[in-house]
């Protein structure tokens, strides 16, 4: 079993910046997929980033391309997703999630972890 536990989420203004946190505990994830998706009210879960624990190779949904990076701590068994120049589109709830086996990390059903999600709200 891994849990997951995200953090970092609030209300900002369109052009602020917030910095996610999801940490795992439980069985090791050095070498699982862990991913960040969204949802917005009335939308489909979607992709927004995703990294292989072990050699820290990153994947971008285009929407979030340039403006959002994902990166892990090993010692802290802990994914970040620093999300810079928000718009109001990128209001949203939050989740992080863990991959045991698939690598089509862009899938929600790829992954058999999930966190219990945080609110990002932005501003116009």
């Amino acid at each position: 079993q891994v849990q997951l536990v995200e953090s970092g989420g609030g209300l900002v203004q369109a052009g602020g910046s917030l910095r996610l946190s999801c940490a795992a505990s439980g069985r090791s994830i050095s070498t699982y997929g862990m991913g960040w998706f969204r949802q917005a009210p009335g939308k489909e879960r979607e992709f927004v980033a995703a990294i292989r624990w072990r050699d820290g190779r990153t994947y971008y949904a285009d929407s979030i391309k340039g403006r959002f990076t994902i990166s892990r701590d090993n010692a802290k068994n802990t994914v970040y997703l620093q999300m810079n120049s928000l718009k109001p589109e990128d209001t949203a709830v939050y989740y992080c999630a863990a991959a045991l086996y698939s690598t089509a990390y862009t899938i929600p059903a790829s992954y058999d972890y999930w966190g219990q999600g945080t609110q990002v709200t932005v501003s116009s």
